[in-house]
């Protein structure tokens, strides 16, 4: 059966250190690695744990806490069947009481045990209410995951994709700050231009930015041997 002792991590302080390592982490990658890692400190013990998502309709693992929890998601995308899979899919919490009495997934069963796995616990994991992956704990001991500690995941998990919701959004502003910035530099190198062949040309701003667009097209033309297609100018 497993220790049960109470978690090293509570609910609570957990809630607190995914905000600390939101806060701390600057790309989103670490941030779903020190979630992989956090997990097995809230539970405790001899766990392994990791973070599936679907991409591009093909599940992938995006974080693990070390290398045997990634290596049994990889024999699940093999045999495209196990409980990670499973909670993915139907957005449910899968338990693996006992790997050696459990044969829901054959073809996953005997690989897991091989790797030293008896027991397993997948959770999804949502941002803005929409199914994006799945948190999955492994145990080499049978019975790891009792009514306690399936609590203390799915709060956990609950927090996570609190945390993790709040890091996409973050993520995508920043992508679109990074495109504005881009979008406004490159409009003050048009600008310092025609300012430039204003002053050599005497010239006035329609007549600079219409002797650029001719410079901009001989250069296309010159490097791809096509001349530009008619669309319209720098607005």
């Amino acid at each position: 059966m497993a220790d049960q002792n109470i978690p090293t991590l509570t609910s609570a302080a957990a809630a607190v250190e995914l905000q600390e390592l939101l806060l701390a982490t600057e790309d989103i990658g670490d941030f779903l690695q020190e979630i992989a890692t956090l997990a097995v400190a809230v539970l405790s013990g001899d766990l392994s744990c990791d973070i599936t998502v679907r991409r591009n309709h093909h599940a992938m693992t995006v974080a693990n806490s070390d290398t045997r929890a990634s290596q049994l998601d990889e024999v699940q995308y093999g045999h495209d069947q196990g409980p990670c899979l499973a909670s993915l899919n139907t957005d449910e919490v899968v338990v693996i009481d006992d790997l050696a009495d459990d044969d829901r997934w054959r073809a996953y069963q005997m690989p897991a045990l091989a790797h030293g796995i008896r027991s397993s616990l997948s959770l999804p994991l949502h941002t803005g209410g929409q199914p994006i992956g799945a948190l999955n704990i492994y145990s080499p001991h049978p019975g790891t995951f009792g009514p306690q500690e399936q609590l203390v995941a799915r709060r956990f998990a609950d927090e996570a994709s609190r945390a993790l919701a709040l890091a996409v959004r973050l993520a995508e502003r920043t992508e679109m700050s990074e495109h504005l910035q881009a979008a406004l530099s490159s409009r003050a190198v048009i600008d310092q231009a025609l300012g430039i062949v204003m002053g050599q040309n005497e010239c006035t701003a329609d007549q600079a930015f219409d002797l650029l667009r001719q410079i901009a097209a001989e250069v296309i033309t010159a490097v791809s041997g096509q001349p530009p297609a008619d669309t319209p100018g720098f607005s």
